[in-house]
């Protein structure tokens, strides 16, 4: 029986560089998403522009977290209970009155659809130091804390494509790396630094890297 696939994690940050008309980007109830293929098959549509301003952030307040669908109210015209949507009515929310010119033929609306869903918010980031040994680089990381040493192994190979071939350590001692930093000892240790008033870029946790002269692993 294989094993079940870890999900992508990202960052807040990582998620507000996609803040385009053709890479669009959210985050809410824990998730992100990438709604650029709901933009292209609804381009010119008015009822884009709530998404297109909220691209690269959080929208998890438009979202009743129970039932994981849009906020609801009472219109006070009407006393129905209708979609609340202060920032305007997005694509694939109906309108609040019944309207035979609104087409509901399109499936699952795109906050419905996993399709668009392409990985998971991390709840706690935090950031490493990377020195590799040979060289003397070194290199400061945001990860995820749900992501064990593989996953930022690809998050480091954009400074060094063969990461692979590096023993990873930490005080002297091997990393794991099907664990997380946590599960391997290097403690998040964030919210002290920020009680204490002490510089995080001083006194990061560090990982020494070791080459094992094997390129073949990268």
């Amino acid at each position: 029986m294989s094993a079940k696939k870890r999900p992508n994690y990202y960052t807040p940050n990582e998620v507000s560089l996609h803040c385009t008309l053709k890479d669009c980007w959210v985050s809410f109830l824990g998730k992100v998403y990438d709604l650029a293929p709901v933009l292209g098959g609804n381009k010119g549509d008015v009822l884009l522009k709530p998404i297109i301003a909220a691209a690269g952030t959080d929208i998890s307040h438009w979202f009743n977290p129970k039932t994981k669908d849009i906020r609801r109210c009472v219109d006070p015209t009407t006393g129905c209970e209708v979609y609340f949507t202060p920032h305007g009515r997005f694509i694939h929310c109906p309108p609040n009155f019944p309207c035979s010119k609104w087409a509901n033929d399109f499936g699952r609306p795109w906050w419905k659809d996993e399709q668009t869903c392409i990985g998971v918010l991390s709840k706690k980031t935090r950031f490493v130091r990377i020195i590799n040994t040979m060289t003397s680089q070194e290199s400061t990381l945001e990860v995820c804390s749900e992501e064990n040493m593989h996953e930022i192994l690809r998050r480091y190979l954009r400074y060094n494509q063969h990461a692979g071939s590096y023993t990873w350590k930490y005080n002297g001692r091997n990393l794991e790396m099907d664990m997380t930093l946590e599960q391997n000892g290097v403690q998040d240790d964030d919210e002290d630094f920020y009680e204490l008033r002490m510089d995080l870029d001083e006194f990061l946790q560090s990982l020494h890297l070791y080459f094992n002269d094997d390129l073949t692993e990268a």
